[in-house]
């Protein structure tokens, strides 16, 4: 498993996108519209091979036929870092070894892109959408390939629960990142980036 990206959400995509930009002091870039979960998104490239993507669901698209990704139905209040997002080349393998919250498949496709996601059935990651987002991308493009560089380094990532001790133990034997931390306390993701504007950061 691979540190992949990070989103933020918002009750609409112009206000996540609008906290991304506020936060880091740089514009992110249009994205698309995601079948399925009927879900838009705007998109940052990291100077990293990492990727951070502004996510809402789309008033203008029907009511999917299952919950959405990253519990986005039951999202109210103001934009902020959401969730995170690990590829895998084996999800199916993967997912094997994690709790059975993590969810099962979805095959997706967004212009050029192909992927599978585990996504639960109610939308909602183990550890209160604490745990990682498993991803497999499908195809050899990947986002962050796509988009323009923009300055920002991802410097550290913190995952804060009450049993943050349990989770770091069930991902740190499947994910080496030196950027990662896990600490107890309530529940919060932080993220610490270094940019054209110097160190700035986004939090849940």
């Amino acid at each position: 498993m691979q540190l992949d990206h990070l989103a933020v959400a918002g009750e609409s995509l112009h206000e996540a996108q609008a906290f991304v930009e506020e936060a880091l002091g740089v514009p992110l870039q249009p994205g698309g519209e995601h079948a399925v979960f009927h879900t838009h998104n705007a998109l940052l490239g990291l100077d990293d091979g990492l990727y951070l993507e502004a996510i809402a669901i789309n008033p203008a698209a029907p009511q999917p036929e299952r919950s959405r990704w990253f519990d986005l139905d039951r999202f109210s209040g103001p934009a902020r870092l959401t969730n995170w997002i690990c590829r895998t080349d084996d999800i199916a393998t993967a997912l094997m070894d994690l709790p059975a919250g993590m969810g099962s498949p979805v095959a997706l496709q967004r212009g050029p892109l192909r992927w599978r996601m585990a996504v639960p059935d109610n939308g909602v990651l183990p550890f209160e959408n604490s745990a990682p987002a498993l991803i497999q991308w499908d195809t050899t493009l990947h986002p962050a390939q796509m988009l323009a560089p923009s300055g920002v380094w991802l410097r550290r990532f913190t995952v804060q629960h009450p049993e943050a001790e349990a989770l770091g133990d069930l991902l740190t034997v499947r994910l080496q990142d030196d950027r990662l931390r896990f600490e107890t306390g309530p529940r919060g993701l932080f993220a610490a980036f270094d940019t054209p504007h110097g160190p700035r950061e986004l939090s849940s």
